[in-house]
C-alpha cells in the first residue's frame, strides 16, 4: 500500500484492504473515506461494511462518499467538506488507485478559496467593515475570537491566516521525549474556529491603520472598525548557516517544529554513545525553558536505558543565565547535575554541517573579543532564533526593535487605539507561552469591548506566563510568572519542586484545558491576579 500525503490532515492511497488496517492505524489515521461505490468491483473490492467492522476494531472511523470515476460532483464536495470537518483527523481518503481520492480534495481545496474568496467580498468598503478582524489563527487568534463571541454575539469577526492547520505546541516537547502522540496536536483551523466568525484564507500584506484597513498578499483589502493582532511570530532557521539544509535529519532536529519534533524522538531513541548537543539562541524566544526541557528529557531517556554514562549532554545557551526566573534555578541545577549535563553560556550558535557531524558557536573571550568554537556532535537539538513577522517588523505597528507596540498592562496598541495584540507578537516584557495567551485573552477581550462602548481600560495584565518544566519522565516543575519574576502560583503549593502531578497537568489537563476550554472561549482560572 502506497500512501500519498497531502498534508497533515489527509493522504491518499489506492483500494485498501484489511490486511492494511494495521499499518493505516500505526500511522496515525483516525478516519477513513471510502470513494469507491459499493461493488463497483465486485471481485477485487472488499465488502465496505466488512472495512467498517475491522476499523472500528483498531479506533478508526470508516465513512462512504461513492464517487462515479470522473464525475465528482457538488454534492460529492458538499459532502467530503462535511465529514472532512467533523470527523477525526488525520484522514486517509481511498478508490481504487487514489486518484478520485486526490481529486476530490483538490476540488474541495479549491472549494474553501473560493469560499474565502467570497468571505472577503464586500469587506472592501467602510460601509462593510467587519466590527473586529483578528490577525492569527493560532492559540491566540481563535481564543480571543471565541471570548468576544460569547461577550458580544453580535459581533461580525474575520480571522485571517494562511494555514489550514492549528497546532498545539506545548505538546512537542513532549513529542520530542516520546511521551505525546503528534497527531494529537494538530486540527483544522476551520475545525475549531468560532462558528460565527468569518475565516479568511490568506497572508497579511500590509496594515494600514490610518485607514482601518490592512490588505492581503493577494491584493483584497480588509476593512475594520477594531483589530487584533497575534500572528504568533517566526523561527528563522536560517539565520543559522547549514541548518535548514541538514534539519530533520544526520540527527539534526528541534521540537519547535510538528514534523521534527517527531524527529527528535527517534533520534534520541537511537543514540547510544556521542555527543548530544542541546541549543538556545538569544532571547526572546516562545517558551524559554522548552530547549532545556528537551535535554533534561532526552537524558533522562538515557538513564533509564543505561546508556547515559556514554553520552555526553551538552547545553550550548545564547544567554548568561539557565532560567530567567532566579527561584527556579536551584532546582534545575539538581537535575543538570544528576545529569552530567556541561553548561556552556554565552554561546551562539552561527553555523552547522550535518554531514561532517560539526556545529559552530560564537563566544567572546575575556578579553571581549569574539571567538569561535567547533564542536563535534552525534546529535543536536536546535532552537531557531526568532523575530516578529516581516509584515509586522515593516509596519507602522511595531516598535524600534520589530515587535508588535502595546501598552504591557492594557494591551492596547501605544498609538492606534483601536488595535489591541496578544500572545508571542507583542513587545510586553512577559514570557512567550500559551499560557501567557490565555490570561492575555481575558484582558483583551474586555479592553476591547470596554473601548467599543467607550468605558475606560480597567482590565491590566500582571504578566503571567506558565513554564512546565519536564525535568525527567513523570516530574515537572511548574514556573508561574508575572513581571519581573515575581511568582504567581495558580495552586498553594511551594512553586520550585518537580512535581509528579503536574506531570500530569502538562501531559493531559493541560491539552483538554486549551482545546476544550480555551479555545472555546471558556475562560477558566484566565482572570488577571490583582497587582
Amino acid at each position: 500500500m502506497q500512501i500519498t500525503k497531502i498534508n497533515d490532515l489527509y493522504s491518499a492511497t489506492g483500494q485498501i484492504y484489511i490486511d492494511d488496517l494495521d499499518q493505516i492505524s500505526e500511522n496515525g489515521f483516525k478516519t477513513i473515506i471510502c470513494f469507491r461505490p459499493q461493488d463497483e468491483d465486485k471481485e477485487n473490492q472488499p465488502k465496505q461494511d466488512t472495512l467498517k467492522k475491522e476499523a472500528k476494531k483498531r479506533g478508526i472511523s470508516f465513512v462512504s462518499i461513492p464517487v462515479i470515476p470522473g464525475q465528482v460532483t457538488d454534492e460529492n464536495i458538499n459532502q467530503f467538506s462535511n465529514e472532512f470537518s467533523q470527523n477525526e483527523q488525520p484522514i486517509l481518503g481511498y478508490c481504487r488507485s487514489g486518484g478520485r481520492a486526490k481529486s476530490i480534495y483538490q476540488a474541495y481545496e479549491q472549494h474553501q478559496k473560493n469560499q474565502s474568496q467570497a468571505d472577503v467580498t464586500g469587506a472592501c468598503n467602510w460601509s462593510d467593515a467587519f466590527d473586529v478582524v483578528v490577525v492569527g489563527g493560532g492559540a491566540s487568534g481563535v481564543a480571543i475570537t471565541a471570548s468576544l463571541l460569547k461577550r458580544r454575539k453580535a459581533l461580525r469577526i474575520a480571522v485571517i491566516d494562511p494555514k489550514d492547520e492549528h497546532y498545539y505546541q506545548p505538546a512537542w516537547t513532549l513529542v520530542g521525549g516520546g511521551s505525546y502522540d503528534a497527531q494529537k496536536t494538530v486540527k483544522s483551523v476551520k475545525k475549531i474556529l468560532h462558528k460565527k466568525a468569518t475565516l479568511i484564507k490568506g497572508a497579511v500584506k500590509t496594515f494600514n491603520p490610518d485607514s482601518n484597513s490592512l490588505t492581503l498578499e493577494n491584493g483584497d483589502q480588509i476593512s475594520y472598525h477594531q483589530l487584533v493582532v497575534c500572528p504568533g511570530l517566526r523561527l528563522a532557521w536560517e539565520k543559522i548557516e547549514g541548518l535548514e539544509e541538514t534539519l530533520g535529519k544526520n540527527n539534526v532536529s528541534s521540537n519547535y517544529d510538528f514534523h521534527h519534533s517527531q524527529y527528535t524522538w527517534e533520534c534520541v531513541k537511537n543514540l547510544k554513545k556521542g555527543v548530544a548537543i542541546f541549543t538556545q539562541p538569544p532571547m526572546p524566544i516562545k517558551c524559554a525553558g522548552a530547549p532545556q526541557k528537551a535535554m533534561y528529557l532526552s537524558a533522562n531517556h538515557w538513564e533509564k536505558q543505561n546508556v547515559l554514562s556514554d553520552i555526553n549532554v551538552e547545553f550550548f545557551n545564547a544567554g548568561p543565565v539557565l532560567f530567567g526566573v532566579a527561584d527556579f534555578v536551584p532546582p534545575l541545577m539538581e537535575y543538570v547535575k544528576r545529569y552530567n549535563a556541561n553548561l556552556n553560556f554565552n554561546h551562539k550558535l552561527t553555523k552547522i554541517d550535518g554531514n561532517k557531524k560539526t556545529a559552530w558557536f560564537e563566544f567572546k573571550d575575556q578579553d571581549d573579543k569574539i571567538k569561535i568554537k567547533q564542536v563535534k556532535f552525534d546529535f543536536i537539538h536546535v532552537v531557531p532564533p526568532q523575530e516578529a513577522p516581516e509584515f509586522i517588523r515593516n509596519s507602522k505597528l511595531c516598535d524600534d526593535a520589530g515587535w508588535l507596540d502595546v501598552d504591557q498592562l492594557t494591551l492596547q496598541h501605544k498609538k492606534y487605539p483601536n488595535i489591541f495584540g496578544l500572545g508571542d507578537v507583542i513587545n510586553s516584557p512577559n514570557a512567550k507561552t500559551a499560557a501567557a495567551a490565555r490570561k492575555q485573552v481575558f484582558v483583551v477581550a474586555e479592553n476591547l469591548i470596554a473601548a467599543k462602548e467607550l468605558r475606560g481600560l480597567d482590565v491590566k495584565y500582571d504578566g503571567y506566563g506558565a513554564c512546565p518544566l519536564t525535568v525527567e519522565k513523570g516530574k515537572v516543575v511548574l514556573a508561574e510568572f508575572g513581571f519581573g519574576g515575581k511568582l504567581l502560583p495558580t495552586f498553594p503549593l511551594h512553586p520550585p519542586v518537580a512535581r509528579r502531578s503536574s506531570w500530569y497537568m502538562k501531559q493531559l489537563l493541560m491539552p483538554w484545558l486549551y482545546w476544550n476550554l480555551m479555545q472555546k472561549g471558556i475562560e477558566w482560572l484566565a482572570k488577571p491576579s490583582k497587582r
